[in-house]
């Protein structure tokens, strides 16, 4: 079972896919004028009715992109893609909403309220506007102060039943209400951008979130009364830890970031990463290396190098043993280093936007 807060390493997104009828986005690509780097690489593989939304993009129609946070931990690397993928929706006619899960962080981590507001603004909301995202076209709030969506929460629970929370999400006899109920935070979170103007919407997620997207189409198509358009969404690879794994804000060593300084310690991090070399400098230049097996290559493919063409000369350079790994672990600690601290620079001026911003 995968659920938003428990998935394995190891998850086999083709069996995901089938299990739950999660279609292919590749199949979509040709009809989406200018498809997102992360689509045409593949880190984004699945969506369910996504065809709307790329409707509503070659006609220039409006339509809702929503991306929450649980705001648990520092932001790394893995989180960004999201932030990629909300930069890129921003271009068209749209209306972003970035709801704030503190509700969630309460019941099923059990962190206060100012804590995670703290993390939210100094944390999150600072990275998505340092990093690019317009604080004119984002609708942000923190669900524990939202009326509205507490509201249709309470509205909308009547629509499923324990057993079918428990056959979605695994809940037990000893799980507590809270966490019960937020999923159905969630839903709200996800459909009540339509109380006001009846837009295509969609959610940009990891798999790991899919539950709460059959969650709520079974809701929105119960709710008669709402007429609510089903939520579209996409769903994204999970980024590999530094040294294997999922990357994750609980273990540093397997992370970079979005606040690190470019130090020795984060050197020693970036060298230190699994790749897909040889076991010898001699066997590397005579089989070539693995980069599909490679984190510096994935952290290249996922956020470092935008252009296909240059992305596409290191693979063959890894394949034909021209490169080594310690020269690509070089290349990519720089890359890293020039996006960090640039990326520094603009978080001063974000900070305060984004206190502004959860002060409204």
């Amino acid at each position: 079972m995968i659920t938003p807060w428990d998935v394995s390493d190891d998850v086999d997104y083709k069996k995901t896919m089938e299990n739950f009828g999660i279609k292919p986005i590749k199949d979509l690509l040709k009809d989406i004028e200018n498809p997102h780097h992360l689509m045409r690489r593949g880190i984004i593989f699945g969506h369910r009715d996504f065809e709307r939304i790329i409707k509503s993009m070659k006609e220039h129609k409006k339509f809702t992109v929503l991306s929450g946070m649980m705001p648990s931990g520092k932001m790394h690397f893995g989180h960004k893609m999201i932030v990629d993928q909300l930069l890129y929706y921003q271009n068209y006619n749209t209306e972003i909403y970035i709801p704030i899960a503190d509700l969630e962080a309460y019941w099923a981590r059990g962190m206060d309220f100012e804590t995670t507001k703290n993390l939210a603004v100094e944390e999150y909301i600072t990275n998505y506007i340092a990093l690019g995202l317009n604080p004119n076209k984002i609708n942000v709030y923190l669900q524990s102060k939202n009326e509205v969506v507490k509201d249709l929460a309470l509205k909308l629970a009547k629509r499923v039943n324990f057993s079918e929370m428990k056959a979605i999400y695994g809940f037990s006899g000893e799980t507590n209400m809270g966490h019960m109920i937020a999923p159905i935070i969630q839903v709200a979170d996800i459909l009540h951008p339509q109380l006001k103007e009846k837009t295509p919407v969609v959610v940009p997620v990891g798999i790991d979130q899919d539950p709460h997207l059959r969650l709520t189409r079974d809701i929105a198509n119960r709710a008669k009364e709402f007429k609510f358009i089903p939520p579209s969404s996409t769903y994204h690879r999970f980024m590999t830890g530094l040294l294997g794994g999922k990357m994750s804000s609980s273990k540093p060593e397997t992370a970079i970031f979005l606040s690190d300084k470019p130090s020795k310690s984060l050197r020693k991090k970036v060298m230190s990463c699994k790749t897909g070399g040889r076991e010898t400098l001699e066997e590397q230049k005579k089989l070539g290396g693995v980069p599909e097996e490679c984190v510096v290559y994935e952290l290249y493919t996922y956020h470092l190098i935008d252009d296909d063409k240059e992305l596409k000369e290191i693979y063959d350079k890894c394949k034909s043993g021209e490169l080594t790994c310690g020269q690509c672990k070089k290349l990519c600690y720089e890359k890293i280093t020039e996006f960090l601290n640039d990326l520094s620079e603009k978080r001063a001026c974000a900070r305060e936007i984004a206190e502004e911003i959860i002060k409204e």
